[in-house]
C-alpha cells in the first residue's frame, strides 16, 4: 500500500499510552512555554530504554488535573482523527495523576469527559485502559483496579500493568490478576518486552487475554504454538521496540514469525510523540522491513478488532469499515 492509502485505512490500536501520546501544541499550551521537539521525542539513535523513558516527565506534568486530562483525551484523538484511526484503547496509570484533591477514580473520569467529546468530533470509539504499576504496592493497585471495574463498560475497558518488568516480574503479580479475573475485568499484561519468557506464560495463566509487546517469545515454539492456540492478542509496538533495544536489531524483530506461525498480531504506537510516530509510519515500516504484504495489514487490523475490549456492537462497527477496503 501506498502511504496515502495506509493513512486513508481505517485503523484501530489497542497499545497507546497517553502520556508518551500527546501533541506538543497540547503541552506547551499546558506549560505555559515553548517546547522543543528534542525534549518531547527521542532521536533516531535512541541508545536505551532510560534514554526514552526521560521523555515522559513534560507529559505526565500536563494530566495532574481534571483540566488536563480532559484536554489530553481531546487531545490524543484529534491526532488519530489526522489518520482515520477508528478506534483506540487509551491507557495510563490513574494512580500517578492522584493529588489530594483528585482521587484515581475522578482522574479517570476526567479523562473519559475528555475522550467523548473527541468521540463526538472525531467519530473516535475508544476505551480507557488503567494501569497498574508494577512499583507501586498490591494494595494501592488493586483499589485502583477496583475504582476502574465501577467504570467498566462507561469509558473504562480493561486493565494493565505496566512499569520495569526485568525489576518486578510477573509471578509477583499473580494474586493481584486471579483477583483482577474474578471481578470480571478484561486485562492486558505488559509482558516479554524485557528478555523473560515466563511473563508472558504467567500472564496467560492467570488470565490476560493480551500481551503487550510479547517479543520474548521469539524462538519459543511451544508458547507461540499455545498464544496462537488461545487467540491471545499481541500488541507489537515495532518503533517504540527498537527505539528501547528491546531487540538489538530490526533483524532479531519477530513481527514475521509471529504472523507465519498465526498468532493474533496487532501494531501499534506505544507512543505516538515520544517514538515520533503514527499507525500509518509502523504500517509502512513493517511492509518495508518484514515483506508484511497488503491483505496481512488488514489482517493485522481485523486482528486488533478481534482482540479489542470492546462491545460487540462497536466490534461490528468496525469490522464493516475494514470490510470496505
Amino acid at each position: 500500500m501506498t502511504t496515502e492509502e495506509l493513512t486513508a485505512l481505517p485503523k484501530v490500536e489497542l497499545h497507546c499510552h497517553l502520556d508518551g501520546s500527546l501533541s506538543r501544541g497540547f503541552i506547551e499550551k499546558r506549560l505555559g512555554r515553548e517546547v522543543s521537539q528534542s525534549e518531547l521525542s527521542v532521536s533516531e539513535d535512541c541508545r536505551s530504554l532510560n534514554e526514552y523513558l526521560e521523555k515522559f516527565d513534560l507529559p505526565g506534568k500536563c494530566i495532574m488535573d481534571e483540566t488536563g486530562l480532559k484536554e489530553a483525551g481531546y487531545d490524543v484523538l484529534k491526532s488519530m482523527k489526522q489518520e482515520n484511526v477508528c478506534y483506540a484503547e487509551i491507557r495510563f496509570a490513574p494512580l500517578f495523576s492522584e493529588t489530594e484533591s483528585m482521587s484515581c477514580k475522578k482522574a479517570m473520569e476526567a479523562l473519559i469527559k475528555g475522550l467523548e467529546r473527541g468521540k463526538q468530533d472525531f467519530a473516535i470509539e475508544y476505551g480507557v485502559i488503567a494501569c497498574a504499576m508494577r512499583h507501586i504496592g498490591e494494595e494501592e493497585n488493586w483499589r485502583m483496579i477496583r475504582a476502574a471495574r465501577e467504570l467498566l463498560g462507561s469509558g473504562v475497558c480493561g486493565a494493565d500493568l505496566a512499569g520495569a518488568e526485568a525489576s518486578y516480574p510477573m509471578s509477583q503479580f499473580m494474586n493481584l490478576f486471579e483477583n483482577t479475573r474474578k471481578i470480571g475485568m478484561p486485562f492486558t499484561i505488559h509482558a516479554g518486552e524485557c528478555g523473560s519468557v515466563d511473563n508472558i506464560t504467567d500472564a496467560v495463566n492467570v488470565g490476560a487475554k493480551r500481551i503487550g509487546h510479547g517479543i520474548a517469545m521469539r524462538g519459543h515454539e511451544d508458547v507461540i504454538r499455545e498464544l496462537a492456540e488461545k487467540k491471545i492478542g499481541i500488541e507489537m509496538c515495532p518503533i517504540s521496540n527498537l527505539q528501547t533495544k528491546a531487540v538489538s536489531g530490526p533483524e532479531f524483530y519477530p513481527i514475521r514469525e509471529f504472523l507465519d506461525h498465526g498468532v493474533r498480531v496487532t501494531v501499534n504506537t506505544d507512543n505516538r510523540t515520544v517514538s515520533n510516530t503514527t499507525m500509518t509510519k509502523e504500517l509502512e515500516f513493517i511492509q518495508k522491513t518484514y515483506g508484511v504484504r497488503d491483505e496481512e495489514v488488514l489482517l493485522l487490523m481485523r486482528n486488533a478488532v478481534d482482540a479489542a475490549f470492546a462491545s460487540d456492537t462497536v466490534k461490528e462497527k468496525l469490522y464493516r469499515k475494514l470490510a470496505e477496503k
